[in-house]
């Protein structure tokens, strides 16, 4: 994922996801920071599955890891995000991922959300997507920080790109979705922009580079 030279003097960190649009989102914006080497869930075998049952994305995110840093002896970043609908009274939160059913695909749930948002004006489609995102090391919780983005609820999918609810994700600022949007834009602006644009800043102190 990175040049090995001088691969030993670099804080090892684990990006905690299976999902590779999450991964590359987070390399892409992440890739410049000094002394860090990252490291994907494939360099660590026998991972064990994490259950992500807190009432919150910031409860889950640090479930996953701290959890995971004591097992790999090594520091972890995780995230847990999702789509928070005002008109679903924040459905589906927590549970964008399984919204339709705990195997659905991205079109299953998008289906579910746009049914359920049948005949609502575009006035009342206001929505967010949220990501928390939680560092730890195998002996305590390093930080945790949160990004948002504001947009509106499309009547239907527009765009190819992206992943998830990128598709009816309307971003007023560009007039398109976040299935349009190119991802030098999109991860500029997103939750997880936001986010690790955050964690970028206060990361530099915890690295001690060798």
């Amino acid at each position: 994922m990175m040049s090995n030279v001088n691969e030993i003097h670099k804080k090892t960190i684990l990006i905690a996801t299976q999902n590779e649009h999450k991964k590359r989102e987070i390399l892409d914006i992440l890739k410049n920071i000094p002394g860090v080497l990252f490291k994907n869930v494939e360099d660590f075998p026998f991972l064990p599955f994490v259950e992500e049952n807190g009432s919150t994305f910031e409860e889950n995110a640090i479930k996953k890891a701290t959890t995971l840093a004591k097992v790999c002896n090594t520091w972890v970043l995780a995230d847990d995000s999702g789509l928070e609908i005002d008109a679903l009274n924040g459905r589906p939160g927590i549970f964008s991922s399984r919204y339709a059913g705990p195997n659905a695909t991205d079109e299953e749930n998008i289906g579910k959300v746009l049914s359920e948002l049948k005949g609502v004006p575009k006035e009342k489609r206001t929505a967010r997507f949220v990501c928390s995102i939680a560092l730890a090391s195998p002996y305590e919780l390093l930080l945790v920080v949160e990004g948002y983005c504001e947009g509106y609820i499309a009547e239907e999918p527009r765009g190819n790109k992206g992943f998830g609810y990128d598709p009816i994700f309307y971003v007023l600022q560009y007039h398109q979705t976040f299935g349009e949007l190119h991802s030098s834009i999109k991860n500029t602006i997103s939750h997880r922009a936001e986010a690790l644009k955050k964690l970028k800043e206060r990361i530099i102190p915890f690295i001690r580079i060798i």
